[in-house]
């Protein structure tokens, strides 16, 4: 039965070719999260790693090029090992391949896995004082309220007498959040559009995909912002033998990206067994470091 409302995971935009776009987006100039992370990371990376402590596992959840991760393993002391998650197997390897020629005493343990779903950490040689989980961006926001309680649940297990770093994006002017989802290089609306490349692709799908339009708003309601594909109109697409039909004007919601306030994250933080630590932000309050820690 197809449900009144269609969607797709956001998961499904991070083949090889979704997060290269991903990471161009990374680049733009109205893309604010990557580089107010950057600059947060760097002026306070020496605090951060002292909290993190010497030989502490770290375990990266959806790594991808592993661009913030160098700048943290840079100043770690001793690490145990290196544990990288990420759903886009070459994207992994080669991060993988780069890194071990860069750390050659780092003993890195890669994870081809939906990092929501279950898997086990590898053995690892040297002892561990305790796990870091390391989860940067804004991606928790992808997550609705109750999915991103559980997954938290989930590192804090993995993670228990350690902690997590992570970024967290912080609600602001709708009007720069708005430029950040609709960037004038269109990179973004190709990014949104290649799940339905994906789906003709892999599941011999027939998506015009000139026929879909991207649109993205932030829902001050719901404290998110909402990314669709919409109908430009009326249509019926096959997927496999499948046949689902689109008015004018219909969309595709393909991702939530939610924004929090420091104590909406904290409360969430509690709920699923985290207490918060320490929070860095920049001079703007437009984006949050945060460490957690659970016992």
């Amino acid at each position: 039965m197809q449900k009144p409302c269609k969607e797709l995971y956001s998961k499904y935009f991070y083949d090889e070719e979704g997060s290269l776009l991903f990471e161009q987006i990374c680049e733009l100039d109205e893309y604010y999260p990557t580089r107010t992370e950057l600059s947060i990371m760097q002026q306070h990376v020496q605090e951060i790693a002292t909290l993190l402590g010497p030989d502490c596992l770290l375990i990266e959840y959806g790594s991808g090029s592993s661009l913030k991760t160098r700048m943290l393993l840079d100043a770690l002391q001793t690490p145990a090992g290196y544990v990288p998650i990420d759903i886009s197997k070459e994207l992994l390897l080669q991060s993988v391949a780069s890194l071990a020629s860069d750390y050659r005493g780092l003993e890195i343990l890669p994870i081809c896995a939906d990092y929501t779903s279950t898997f086990r950490i590898p053995a690892y040689t040297r002892p561990s004082a305790r796990r870091v989980g390391y989860y940067p961006g804004s991606t928790i926001g992808n997550f609705d309220p109750e999915p991103a309680k559980l997954f938290l649940q989930q590192i804090a297990r993995t993670c228990r007498g350690g902690g997590l770093l992570i970024g967290v994006d912080l609600k602001k002017d709708f009007n720069i959040l708005h430029r950040a989802y609709n960037d004038q290089q269109g990179v973004t609306a190709q990014f949104n559009k290649h799940l339905l490349v994906r789906i003709n692709q892999e599941l011999g799908a027939n998506f015009q995909i000139n026929q879909f339009g991207h649109y993205a708003f932030y829902n001050p309601g719901k404290g998110r912002v909402e990314m669709h594909l919409v109908s430009l109109k009326h249509q019926v697409v096959r997927v496999g033998n499948v046949e689902i039909p689109f008015k004018l004007g219909e969309s595709i919601w393909t991702e939530s990206s939610y924004k929090y306030t420091l104590e909406e994250f904290a409360q969430l933080a509690a709920k699923a067994g985290f207490t918060v630590e320490r929070v860095w932000t920049d001079s703007r309050n437009f984006f949050s470091v945060q460490y957690l820690t659970v016992q």
